[in-house]
C-alpha cells in the first residue's frame, strides 16, 4: 500500500470523525453532560490531529490543536459547555471540515474565518465567556480581549504571524486513584520520542496526561542525554520519560493512548508486581518532572506553546529563565490528584467500544459492490428466463426441475437482498451536513433556529443517499429563508423566537419518506398566485386548488425573493428539487397552514437496482406496475362504471367513487377508450393525486424486476420510468404511476409520443 492510499484512508476516517465530533457537540447543545459524549467530542479531534500531522497538514493540525486544547478545558470542567460556547465549537466544526476537504481535494478555506474562531477558542480556554451576540467575523474583526492571569487561566501570549495563539495550561488533574491503587496491578512504561513525534504534531506531555488517566501514576523525566547549550539541536528529542503505572484497564488500554505515536517512539510496557514496583518507584535515580507547569515562571510555561515544539526546544526556552537546568529541576515538584473512578472507567469502556467497532467493518471499494449489484441483476434475469423456459416446457408441475427452479428462486432472492444491504446505509451523513447548513443560513439572515432530526439510522441504497443531499440543501434553505419568520414577527406573533425545522425519516410500504417541516409563517398564497402570474406562469383569471397554488413554487423561474440575495431570489430551488427527486424515481408533495408552517414530503424507492412489480398486457405491450403504488385489483362490474362528462369515468368502490384511468390511451397505446367491464383495474395511491383506478387488460403475474434506465439507453418517454428485461428477454417498460395520475388530471404528458415501437 502506497502512501496515496494510506493517505485516502486517513481521508475517510476523517469523515467519520468530523459526523463523530458534530453529533457530539450537538448532544451536548441538548443538554448532554455525559463524559463519555465529552470524550468522544475530545477524541475525534485529537484523531483528526493526529493524523494530519503524519501527513505534515500543518494547518489542519495548528487549528485542531486549538479546538483540541479549547475542548479539553471543558474535558476537566474548567470551560461550562453552555450554549454560547457551543456555537463557537459547532462553527469550529465547520472550519474543521473545510480544512480537512482542502487538505483532500485542494483549495482554501476563509483564513479571517479560521482566525477569528482561533481567538474566541482561546479566550474560551482562558477564561474569558463569549457574549449571546458575539459573532466570529466581529470576533475576527477585532482582538481577543485579556483578562489579569490568575492561576487556572494565566495570561495569553502574543500572537505568532499565522494568528495562532500559545494556549497555556496546567495538568492540575495529572495523577490517579491513591485510596486502594496499591493492590492493583502494575506496569513500568519506558517511553523514548523520538524528533519525528514533535514535528507530526504530537505533544509528549499530552500523552503522559491521557495516561494518568487511567489509574495511579509515578512519571520520572530522565535528562542524562541533554548536551549543554552549545551542542543543543533544537529539532532533536533528549528526554524520555519512565512510567510506573496501577491500573486495572490492562495492556491494550495502555498502548491506545500512544495509538497515533506507535511509529515516532520507542515503547516498553512491563507488568510487575503492584508492590514491588512501587517499591523500585521509590529508588529510580530520576528527577521528577513538575505536571502543574503553572509553578515555574513564564519562560518555562512557553513548553506548552499551540505550535508542536520538539522538547529540546522546550529546554532552551526553560534554560534562558533559569540560570542552568538544575535550578529547574529543584523548583519543579509532583504533583498527585485523584481522578474519579467512573470516568477512567467510562474512558476504558469507549475505548474498549470503539475497538470492538473497528473489528466488525471492513472497507470496501464501491465499483465492487456496485459489479457485484449487477451480476445479482443478471443472476435474477437468468434465473426468470431459465423459469419461464420449463414453464413453457414441463406441464406436469411436479417434477425435480420445478422444486430445483423454486429453491434457486428462494436463493436468488436471498443473495439479492443480502446484496442490498450492503449497500444500505442510514441517512445521518446527509442529516448531519443540514446542521451546518441550517446554522450558516440562521447566521445570514439573523435568525434563530434549531433543526431536529429523527429517523437518522434509516437505512436507503447508498445511490439514493448519494443522491438526495443536493435537494434537501435546496429545501432546508427554502425553509429558513423563506418560512421561519424573523425573531421579532415570531415574537409578535405570539411564537418562540427560535424557529424550528424538523428533518424525518421512515420506512413505508417499501419506500423511504422523508418530511421536512417547519414551524413557520406557512406559504402565502395570494403572493404566491400573483406573482406566478406577474411572471407570465399561469393566466390572470387561473382557478387553482390551495394544492395547485402551493404546487407552483415548483415551476422553473419561481421565486418570491424580494431581492436577489446569497441565499435566494434568482428563481432556482424548488425546480430542480423536483427534478432531482423525480430522477430517483421519486415524487414530493406539499401541505401548508397559513401562519402554521409548512410540510414537504419526498417519497422515493431504497434501491434503484430492483424492483417488486405487477406485470399487466395494455393494448399489446407489455408493461410492469410498481408493487408499492398498488393498493388492490379489481374486476370491474358493468354497474360500478359510471359516466362523468364527455371522456371521464368513474367506478364505484365500497360506496366511493374513484376516476378510472385507461392506460392504453394515457399513452397512445389505443386512440379509443377501451371496454373496463374486459380489463382489470389496479387501484394505485400516488402523492398528491389521490386514489386512481387503472385500467389494464389483463395481469400476467408478480415478478421482481432489475430496473435498467430507459433515459440513458433509449431516450426519456413521458409517463415511463424505466424499463426491464423479462424472462423470456422482452424488454418491458415500467410505469411511471404519478405521470400516468398526472396526465388524467389534465396534466399533459411533456411529450406526444406513440409507444408502440418502443414494447
Amino acid at each position: 500500500m502506497d502512501m496515496n492510499e494510506i493517505k485516502e484512508i486517513f481521508f475517510q476516517e476523517c469523515e467519520e470523525q468530523l459526523a463523530e465530533l458534530e453529533s457530539g457537540l450537538l448532544k451536548m447543545n441538548d443538554g448532554d453532560r455525559d463524559p463519555e459524549t465529552v470524550n468522544a467530542v475530545f477524541r475525534a479531534v485529537h484523531s483528526i490531529k493526529g493524523g494530519a500531522g503524519a501527513f505534515g497538514l500543518d494547518d489542519l493540525v495548528a487549528f485542531a490543536h486549538v479546538f483540541e486544547t479549547t475542548l479539553d478545558c471543558v474535558r476537566s470542567n474548567k470551560l461550562e459547555p453552555t450554549q454560547d460556547v457551543l456555537k463557537v465549537m459547532l462553527k469550529s466544526a465547520d472550519v474543521l471540515a473545510d480544512l480537512t476537504n482542502a487538505a483532500r481535494d485542494g483549495g482554501s478555506v476563509d483564513e479571517s474565518r479560521s482566525r477569528g474562531l482561533v481567538k474566541e477558542l482561546e479566550a474560551l480556554a482562558n477564561g474569558e465567556l463569549p457574549t449571546p451576540s458575539a459573532a466570529v467575523e466581529a470576533q475576527a474583526a477585532k482582538p481577543a480581549p485579556v483578562t489579569a492571569p490568575t492561576a487556572a487561566a494565566p495570561a495569553p501570549k502574543p500572537t505568532d504571524d499565522s494568528g495562532f495563539q500559545p494556549i497555556p495550561f496546567s495538568f492540575d488533574d495529572f495523577g490517579g486513584e491513591e485510596e486502594g491503587g496499591s493492590d492493583l496491578p502494575a506496569y513500568e512504561i519506558t517511553f523514548k520520542p523520538r524528533s519525528d513525534l514533535y514535528s507530526k504534531g504530537n505533544d509528549a506531555t499530552l500523552l503522559l496526561r491521557d495516561l494518568s488517566r487511567l489509574g495511579e501514576m509515578s512519571c520520572y523525566c530522565n535528562m542524562d542525554a541533554l548536551p549543554g547549550l552549545d551542542d543543543l539541536d533544537p529539532e532533536a528529542a533528549y528526554f524520555y520519560w519512565n512510567v510506573t503505572l496501577k491500573t486495572d484497564k490492562g495492556e491494550d488500554a495502555i498502548r491506545t493512548v500512544f495509538e497515533f505515536a506507535e511509529w515516532d517512539c520507542d515503547l516498553q510496557i512491563a507488568a510487575v508486581e503492584a508492590r514491588a514496583a512501587a517499591a523500585e518507584a521509590e529508588e529510580l535515580p530520576m528527577i521528577p518532572v513538575p505536571f502543574d507547569l503553572s509553578i515555574l515562571d513564564e519562560g518555562a510555561a512557553e513548553v506548552q506553546a499551540a505550535q508542536p515544539k520538539s522538547d529540546a526546544a522546550a529546554a532552551v526556552a526553560a534554560a534562558e529563565t533559569a540560570s542552568n537546568v538544575t535550578q529547574m529541576a529543584a523548583a519543579a515538584a509532583r504533583v498527585e490528584k485523584k481522578e474519579s473512578a467512573a470516568a477512567a472507567a467510562a474512558s476504558a469502556a469507549a475505548a474498549a467500544q470503539n475497538n470492538a467497532a473497528a473489528g466488525q467493518t471492513i472497507r470496501v471499494d464501491l465499483d465492487r459492490v456496485d459489479r457485484l449489484i449487477n451480476l445479482v441483476g443478471e443472476l435474477v434475469i437468468n434465473q426468470a428466463m431459465l423459469s419461464q423456459s420449463v414453464i413453457e416446457n414441463d406441464t406436469t408441475g411436479t417434477s425435480s426441475i420445478n422444486m430445483g427452479l423454486e429453491e434457486l428462486q428462494q436463493l436468488t432472492r436471498e443473495i439479492q437482498d443480502s446484496v442490498m444491504a450492503i449497500r444500505a446505509q442510514p441517512v445521518k451523513p446527509v442529516f448531519q451536513r443540514m446542521s451546518r447548513i441550517v446554522r450558516e443560513i440562521a447566521d445570514m439572515t439573523g435568525k434563530t433556529i434549531r433543526l431536529i432530526t429523527e429517523g437518522e439510522n434509516t437505512e436507503v441504497d447508498k445511490t439514493v443517499i448519494d443522491k438526495l443531499a443536493e435537494p434537501l440543501t435546496h429545501m432546508i434553505r427554502n425553509a429558513v429563508d423563506h418560512g421561519i419568520e424573523t425573531p421579532e414577527k415570531r415574537a409578535a406573533n405570539g411564537k418562540n423566537v427560535e424557529g424550528t425545522v424538523r428533518l424525518t425519516a421512515k420506512h413505508r410500504s417499501g419506500r423511504i419518506l422523508i418530511e421536512l417541516a417547519d414551524d413557520g409563517a406557512g406559504i402565502n398564497r395570494e403572493k404566491v398566485k400573483q406573482k406566478a402570474i406577474a411572471n407570465e406562469l399561469i393566466p390572470a383569471d387561473a382557478n387553482l386548488t390551495d394544492e395547485e397554488i402551493d404546487n407552483l413554487i415548483f415551476l422553473p423561474g419561481f421565486s418570491t425573493a424580494d431581492k436577489i440575495s446569497d441565499i435566494s431570489g434568482r428563481g432556482v430551488g424548488m425546480d430542480v428539487v423536483k427534478r432531482s427527486i423525480q430522477a430517483l424515481g421519486g415524487r414530493i408533495n406539499i401541505t401548508s397552514k397559513p401562519g402554521q408552517g409548512s410540510v414537504f414530503t419526498m417519497s422515493l424507492p431504497l434501491t434503484l437496482a430492483v424492483l417488486d412489480g405487477m406485470v399487466v398486457t395494455v393494448a399489446g405491450q407489455t408493461l410492469v406496475v410498481p408493487l408499492t403504488a398498488i393498493v388492490e385489483t379489481l374486476q370491474p362490474e358493468a354497474s360500478a362504471i359510471h359516466s362523468f362528462g364527455a371522456n371521464h369515468r368513474l367506478i364505484s368502490i365500497r360506496n366511493s367513487f374513484c376516476p378510472l384511468v385507461d392506460v392504453g390511451r394515457i399513452l397512445n397505446f389505443r386512440a379509443t377508450q377501451a371496454n373496463p367491464v374486459e380489463g382489470v383495474a389496479l387501484l394505485v395511491e400516488s402523492e398528491g393525486g389521490g386514489q386512481r383506478a387503472l385500467m389494464v387488460d389483463a395481469i400476467q403475474g408478480q415478478r421482481q424486476v432489475v430496473i435498467k434506465s430507459l433515459e440513458a439507453n433509449y431516450t426519456h418517454v413521458p409517463g415511463i420510468a424505466a424499463a426491464t428485461i423479462l424472462g423470456d428477454g422482452r424488454v418491458a417498460l415500467i410505469l411511471d404511476v404519478d405521470a400516468v395520475v398526472g396526465a388524467s388530471r389534465g396534466q399533459a404528458l411533456k411529450q406526444d409520443v406513440s409507444l408502440a415501437a418502443v414494447g
